[in-house]
């Protein structure tokens, strides 16, 4: 029996719809690329702190698919140092020939550029399905929820199914006892183009430009579990104070705009990516911490190999995928675990509280930006990943 579609893909965020546009893209029949997820719910500009940083391996990637949103804020400068501690880096644009290291991006607003591009490619968003639904045989993949659309009850749903959307899986874990605080400030004394990464005892804070105005950042406050839950709990100008003597004055004075959104962080990740028919990317394969920005441009990378890796087979998909599947999990090692090495072992190694690790890292701070050479591997994998 033949399944009703060749990929069908699990998931509503960024990743998966960027997924089933690249796919679209090799298939000679787009309609058989599913997305099953929950449609964007639409916000206000500044009513959901949820930002993404992009880097320039991502502004290429979603350039290419036409997906770029239309008002995104641009990091050309990232200062790098820690609290109470000699060493900081600043790491330029300019030092790799690149127009910026980095973008910011509302969240919505990414969603709503991919989604408009959906539409127009003729791709169809089915409601939502269950991850613990999915099976799969030596037919294919199929689903015990009702997935509508005429598919008739035991028929296969699809040749192969992408899991897109969640949170990594328990094979690796660590919990790093710190939540973040996500929210939306305003400056007295904004610097354009400047992004900021400030190592504090109890976890990273990042203060990020906005693309809502050049007067506003994104905040990322990584802290203890209490410590979120008091900020979130305060007046605005309360917390406003709290987050400058936090970041210190060299942005003048903040003053908060809008809502604040607590996040537990760990990380959850899974040791391999394909199961049979089934493959893991994005979230659905590892959830990392927030630290330096990399979860979103690590996912769409997963995205990108995945479609290349895919591509011939799409030719004929009544042919069994594993070997594509398998290509596509060798490629995607190398890239996983330097940048899930690099995002676990930052919030750790400068919250340790000891004098002597955190000199050792100030003095690493200070040597990068001394020498470099030394940054430059460190500003090439926040630039670009490592791509197979």
């Amino acid at each position: 029996m033949t399944p009703r579609y060749d990929i069908a893909i699990l998931g509503s965020g960024p990743v998966a719809t960027a997924l089933a546009l690249l796919l679209a893209h090799r298939s000679h029949t787009p309609a058989r690329i599913a997305l099953f997820g929950h449609a964007p719910q639409r916000s206000g500009a500044l009513d959901d702190p949820r930002t993404l940083a992009l880097n320039e391996g991502s502004r290429v990637s979603l350039a290419a698919l036409h997906a770029w949103p239309a008002h995104t804020a641009t990091i050309r400068n990232i200062h790098v140092s820690q609290q109470g501690r000699l060493g900081r880096t600043h790491i330029r644009h300019t030092d790799f020939d690149v127009p910026a290291l980095g973008y910011v991006a509302a969240y919505p607003a990414l969603l709503d550029a991919l989604e408009a591009r959906r539409q127009a490619a003729g791709i169809v968003r089915h409601e939502a399905l269950d991850f613990s639904s999915i099976t799969q045989d030596a037919n294919g993949v199929f689903s015990s929820q009702d997935t509508g659309g005429g598919l008739a009850p035991g028929q296969p749903l699809s040749q192969v199914a992408v899991l897109a959307d969640g949170a990594g899986a328990s094979d690796i874990t660590r919990e790093y006892d710190q939540s973040a605080v996500l929210a939306t400030v305003r400056a007295t004394r904004p610097r354009p183009d400047w992004a900021y990464e400030r190592f504090r005892n109890e976890g990273p804070l990042a203060v990020l430009p906005h693309p809502g105005g050049q007067d506003l950042y994104a905040i990322v406050w990584c802290c203890r579990p209490f410590t979120a839950k008091t900020l979130h709990g305060m007046d605005a100008g309360t917390f406003s104070r709290a987050l400058t003597r936090a970041f210190g004055d060299r942005l003048g004075s903040f003053s908060l705009v809008g809502d604040r959104h607590i996040f537990p962080l760990s990380l959850k990740a899974r040791r391999e990516l394909v199961a049979g028919r089934i493959v893991a990317i994005g979230n659905a394969a590892q959830a990392l911490h927030p630290v330096a920005g990399q979860g979103f441009n690590l996912g769409l990378r997963d995205a990108v190999q995945l479609a290349q890796s895919l591509g011939p087979w799409l030719a004929n998909p009544d042919t069994s995928a594993s070997a594509q599947l398998a290509q596509y999990a060798r490629q995607r090692r190398v890239d996983r675990l330097v940048t899930g090495g690099l995002t676990d072992i930052l919030p750790r190694v400068f919250a340790t509280g000891l004098a002597p690790v955190e000199h050792a890292c100030g003095a690493a701070l200070l040597t990068m930006d001394i020498m470099p050479t030394l940054r430059a591997p460190l500003a090439r994998q926040l630039l670009y990943g490592t791509r197979a």
